[in-house]
């Protein structure tokens, strides 16, 4: 193995035996040594495993440019980045060189310079791969200039130049990348005249700048995201430059909910001093459910997406509920409730785009909306369903609704201690008896107890209304007849 700190000059290089590669072939044969070794190179992705990391290898294999198009929040960043791990450790260039000069092969006239006057004396620097990975965001300002490159007038005077003389050149971030990953984010927000500026080096693999003679035959892999929404809302992918994109990959948010909660358990910020606060795996399911309750909703903008960026937020406002509930009370622990859910409803109103009925209704309203659907998902896996007891079936909520009906009510502070929180459920007949057979630890009994009433409560077997810092949960036909009271008097 070459030790790139030994070699210094072109011709040290020369002796060692040293074989230059283009980047696609580079990638290719790193890869295919990490499949022969069960070498993950995706690390941190899940829920691809199956679908678009294969497609992903077989273009490297291929040797292909990429286009990856998917919903936002979907990790196409994430899995662009990883693509670094498939690069050599080093590659050396000629020192100085703007463009990442291939000793074997230069393409700058500076490094063509420096190799025709030193000859094996050049001076060889060698670059790491984390260096060879370039993304730009698409954005409507963009320039030819910004990408590919421009004259340089400054240079020219400096150096008492023609403006016809190569060496005035300003290379753009493209020829810049030479031997690197090139990525493009939001493709479709590039302007059309300059996605046409791209058509030379998917194809030919090459650049002309402002009209110069020379053509850099660049060595790039590019890789391009977008999200399918934009085509019809921002911009558009024009067919020539799709065409000579030789493999788009379609990405997809979590097939199931496993695949969700272990993406926010990677993702989500937790800080030290939140280590004593505990979450209920009841709640984390729960958390995740929203997501995918928002993702088939009527209310929420499907074309848009749901970003896993939602479940992450949402997973720290939680902690941070419980925490700011600690504080309050001076608690030195914590363990998240239903009612914190409170303090989650600003992770979902940022994270969905609304149709029209969403927007009428207003983001507050269908943030609960999606809690109470989700909430309803999640009551119906631990318990019987309400609407759907036999005749002759005992009603095991009869009692519940019995203990309400007998105008009692039930005020749940939000920041209300631990004790205090768990009184007020005990207080209740029948809660305790419902779960009672259940396998369940101590630490979740009180969160199930809480679920019944919001399940219940979601529907509507129970009235629950939230006053700014408590639920309060009453009888529903008691309710209803109070406000028939109101109107008549």
């Amino acid at each position: 193995m070459i030790n790139h700190k030994d070699i210094l000059t072109f011709g040290e290089l020369k002796k060692s035996g040293y074989q230059n590669k283009s980047i696609k072939d580079e990638m290719r044969d790193n890869l295919v040594l990490a499949l022969k070794n069960k070498q993950n190179i995706f690390e941190g992705i899940h829920g691809f495993d199956d679908t678009v990391i294969p497609d992903l290898e077989r273009a490297i294999l291929s040797r292909h440019h990429i286009l990856l198009l998917g919903l936002r929040g979907q990790a196409k960043t994430r899995l662009a980045r990883l693509l670094v791990r498939l690069l050599d450790e080093y590659i050396p260039i000629v020192a100085g060189s703007e463009i990442n000069d291939d000793p074997f092969h230069p393409l700058s006239p500076f490094a063509k310079e420096q190799l025709k006057s030193l000859g094996d004396q050049t001076t060889i620097d060698w670059i790491h791969r984390d260096r060879r990975y370039v993304e730009k965001l698409a954005t409507p300002d963009v320039s030819i200039a910004d990408i590919i490159g421009d004259v340089d007038p400054i240079k020219a005077a400096t150096l008492k130049l023609p403006y016809a003389d190569e060496r005035v050149i300003h290379y753009g971030l493209i020829p810049r990348a030479n031997r690197s990953i090139f990525v493009i984010n939001e493709l479709p927000d590039l302007q059309p005249r300059i996605q046409v500026s791209l058509f030379n080096i998917l194809q030919e693999g090459d650049i002309q700048i402002r009209g110069f003679k020379v053509r850099l035959p660049l060595d790039l892999l590019f890789l391009f995201t977008a999200n399918p929404e934009d085509y019809t809302n921002r911009g558009s992918i024009i067919t020539p430059l799709k065409d000579r994109i030789d493999s788009q990959i379609l990405t997809h948010y979590p097939n199931d909910l496993e695949t969700a909660m272990t993406i926010t358990a990677q993702e989500a910020r937790v800080r030290p001093e939140e280590k004593n606060i505990f979450i209920p795996p009841i709640l984390k399911v729960l958390l995740e459910q929203i997501s995918f309750e928002a993702r088939s909703s009527e209310l929420v903008d499907i074309n848009s997406g749901v970003s896993a960026r939602l479940g992450i937020s949402a997973y720290e406002n939680l902690i941070s509920a419980v925490e700011r509930r600690m504080l309050k009370n001076n608690e030195s622990s914590g363990v998240a409730r239903l009612s914190d859910f409170v303090g989650v409803m600003p992770a979902i109103t940022g994270k969905v785009e609304l149709v029209y009925e969403g927007e009428q209704l207003g983001p507050y309203k269908v943030a609960f909306e999606l809690l109470n659907k989700a909430l309803k998902t999640e009551f119906l896996k631990h318990f019987p369903h309400p609407e759907k007891l036999k005749k002759n079936e005992r009603d095991p909520y009869g009692v519940i609704k019995a203990w309400f009906a007998g105008e009692h009510e039930l005020k749940m502070a939000v920041d209300a201690t631990q004790q205090v929180y768990e009184e007020s459920l005990n207080q209740v007949s029948g809660l305790e008896r419902l779960i009672k057979a259940m396998p369940i630890v101590d630490t979740d009994r009180p969160v199930f107890k809480e679920l019944v009433l919001h399940g219940l409560a979601a529907f509507n077997l129970l009235n629950k209304e939230l006053h700014q810092t408590r639920f309060e949960f009453t009888d529903l036909l008691g309710d209803l007849g109070e406000k028939d009271e109101e109107v008549d008097d």
